[in-house]
């Protein structure tokens, strides 16, 4: 390596260049031009000597080199944003900022709804960008491409700061005129009537259906798949399915279909919701004003 010094803007451009992997898109998330990046890359292989980024068929891999580097690279541009690209006050009646939130439409639905809401006639200027759950959410997160991230405790991340915002459980839910659960519901009808179930776009299932499938196997008979927990209602309105739901948001759903909640019959899993954020964003005054609103309305929200 040279001994020259590397600046802040050839460092940025190389966390583009080696989260991309490819100039084209670095270019624009640089605002660049095609040519102007890879005059860039030029410079960056010069300095590391490396060639950082090699073609593999039609597109470009990353070297072994540029592999070890992304990490160092991100959480440096982490630390010199978190020093000094934060000012040291927040006034939410007039501060203009963005924020990235990652959270599934369940967590959307029984509380971030209202918190943005709360939050718009506070601090006017502010915006936001509501993400859903995925398979990257963490590496997001820990990468500085989220504020926040709203998660099952058992998903958190131990190296980044967390609240616990609310507990929740789990109900059956049921169309009103399926006559034949007006006296409850069995376990043997649990697992003989067809089931929606709730599965990420990704594939990964979430907290309910990895724990029935650890407990209980492969015994209920699964007829729709839906990628939001806010359709499946819409899949149990008119038919004789049923569907396991968080409690909160299972009486949200009764009250605005015709549903019935059922107990379920067998023991089912508390669920908890944890709100968690960088921990080079700790002490940025904005960061902290928008996860006190987000905890103090989790902190009224009647227990379940």
């Amino acid at each position: 390596m040279r001994s020259q010094r590397i600046d802040l803007n050839l460092l940025i451009a190389l966390d583009a260049l080696l989260a991309e992997s490819n100039v084209t898109r670095a270019a624009e998330r640089m605002h660049l031009t095609q040519s102007a990046m890879s005059g860039v890359l030029a410079r960056l292989r010069d300095y590391f000597e490396d060639p950082l980024l090699v073609p593999m068929g039609r597109s470009m891999q990353l070297t072994p080199r540029a592999e070890s580097l992304a990490e160092p690279v991100r959480k440096i541009l982490l630390q010199v944003d978190a020093t000094l690209g934060v000012k040291p006050e927040f006034e939410p009646a007039t501060a203009e900022r963005h924020f990235r939130v990652i959270a599934s439409d369940y967590v959307t639905q029984v509380l971030l709804a209202e918190v943005l809401r709360r939050i718009a006639q506070m601090a006017p200027h502010l915006s936001f960008d509501v993400r859903p759950t995925h398979s990257g959410m963490a590496q997001d997160l820990d990468q500085g491409r989220a504020d926040f991230l709203v998660t099952p405790a058992h998903l958190t991340l131990p190296e980044h700061p967390q609240a616990v915002l609310f507990d929740d459980t789990y109900h059956v839910i049921a169309c009103q005129q399926n006559a034949e659960l007006r006296d409850g519901l069995t376990l043997e009808q649990y697992r003989s009537l067809g089931h929606v179930v709730y599965q990420a776009e990704q594939g990964d299932n979430p907290w309910f259906e990895q724990w029935y499938a650890n407990q209980h196997g492969n015994t209920r008979r699964v007829e729709v798949v839906a990628h939001g927990f806010l359709l499946m209602p819409r899949f149990v309105v008119g038919t004789r399915r049923i569907a396991t739901v968080q409690t909160r948001l299972a009486k949200q759903f009764v009250q605005a279909m015709p549903l019935t909640l059922l107990e379920p019959p067998l023991n089912t899993p508390r669920l908890t919701e944890v709100l968690q954020w960088h921990r080079y964003r700790d002490d940025d005054p904005g960061v902290r004003w928008v996860r006190g609103q987000i905890i103090a309305l989790a902190e009224v929200m009647p227990a379940i």
